[in-house]
């Protein structure tokens, strides 16, 4: 079979409705582990820019704290959102 210079090599195209709730959903996962890297990214940042070990220990603990804080947050804003 020969193409026409231009054509598209494929001569049957591909129904991509129902490719598109399966893309949706990768993109979404793509989305969700690139906020976790680079909030990952973040804090190593911060605990790589600490002079001392134990500098970085208290950093790490702030992080801690405040992670622990905002999941507490959020929790009870769901709880009572219901």
């Amino acid at each position: 079979m020969s193409r026409v210079p231009g054509q598209w090599p494929i001569s049957e195209p591909v129904d991509t409705a129902e490719n598109d709730d399966q893309g949706a959903a990768h993109l979404k996962l793509v989305a969700v582990q690139a906020r976790f890297h680079v909030t990952l990214g973040a804090i190593r940042a911060d605990l790589e820019e600490q002079p001392s070990p134990m500098a970085v220990l208290n950093a790490a603990r702030r992080w801690n704290y405040a992670i622990t804080a905002l999941a507490d947050e959020v929790a009870s804003a769901l709880k009572k959102a219901g």
